[in-house]
C-alpha cells in the first residue's frame, strides 16, 4: 500500500465520522469515495456505517469498478464511476441522506435544473447549480446514465427521493461542500413561503468567475 493510499483510507475515517457526528449521517446510510493517483477508487464498503469505518476495510475497485482489495464496496458505487468518469478533476464524491437536502429531493419542483434559488453567496461558492436526478430504486444500474449525463456539466446533484451527490477536488472540498447544502436547505424550508430576497443574475455571475462554479 502506497503512502498516498494509507493517508487516504485514513482521511476518509475520519470525515466518515465527523459527518456521523455531526448528524449528516445516520445507521448504514450515505458513501464516501476517493480516487488514487493511479485511477483506483476507495470507497466505503456495503452496509458500513460512516461512523465506524476501519481503514483496511475500506474498498478499493478499478477503473470498471472490479474489487482489488478490502470489502464489497457500496451497492453505490456505480455511480460514483460514473461522476469520476464525467468530471477528471474530481478526486472525491460525498453521497449523504442528510435530513433537509433529502427533504429538497422530495419536493414537486418546476425547474429540475436548478432545484435551490441562489440564496447565500457560499451556496453559489460550494455547491453552485444543483439539478435533480430523476428517481430510481437503490441499486438501479439505469442510475449511473443518469448521474453521468448530469456530472459532465455539474459537480454537485440531488437525486430525486434519495440525496445529494457532490464531488469535490479533495474530500475535504466535498464534504464541506455537502454541509453547505445541508444548511442551505435548512435555510430554505425555515424562510417557507416569506418574501425572499435572492441573489441577483450579476451577482452568481460574479461569485461563479471568481470562485469557478
Amino acid at each position: 500500500m502506497t503512502l498516498e493510499e494509507e493517508h487516504l483510507r485514513k482521511e476518509m475515517v475520519r470525515y466518515g465520522a465527523l459527518l456521523y457526528e455531526r448528524g449528516l449521517a445516520h445507521g448504514s446510510a450515505g458513501n464516501l469515495s476517493v480516487r488514487l493517483g493511479d485511477g483506483a477508487i476507495l470507497i466505503t464498503p456495503t452496509n458500513s456505517s460512516l461512523g465506524a469505518l476501519s481503514p483496511e476495510r475500506i474498498s478499493k475497485l478499478s477503473q470498471d469498478g472490479s474489487v482489488l482489495a478490502g470489502d464489497l464496496p457500496s451497492k453505490e458505487s456505480f455511480f460514483h464511476i460514473a461522476v469520476y468518469e464525467q468530471r477528471p478533476a474530481a478526486k472525491a464524491i460525498v453521497h449523504l441522506h442528510s435530513t433537509y437536502s433529502v427533504a429538497l429531493s422530495c419536493l414537486c419542483h418546476q425547474d429540475k435544473d436548478n432545484v435551490l434559488p441562489p440564496l447565500t453567496a457560499y451556496q453559489v461558492m460550494r455547491v453552485g447549480r444543483l439539478p435533480l436526478v430523476p428517481y430510481f430504486r437503490p441499486g438501479d444500474i439505469r442510475l449511473a446514465d443518469a448521474v453521468r449525463r448530469t456530472a459532465s456539466g455539474h459537480k454537485a446533484m440531488l437525486l430525486a427521493n434519495h440525496g445529494p451527490v457532490i464531488a469535490g477536488a479533495s474530500l475535504a472540498e466535498a464534504v464541506h461542500a455537502c454541509e453547505e447544502l445541508e444548511e442551505t436547505a435548512k435555510v430554505f424550508f425555515a424562510l417557507g413561503s416569506r418574501p425572499v430576497s435572492l441573489l441577483r443574475c450579476e451577482e452568481v455571475d460574479e461569485l461563479q468567475a471568481v470562485f469557478g462554479s
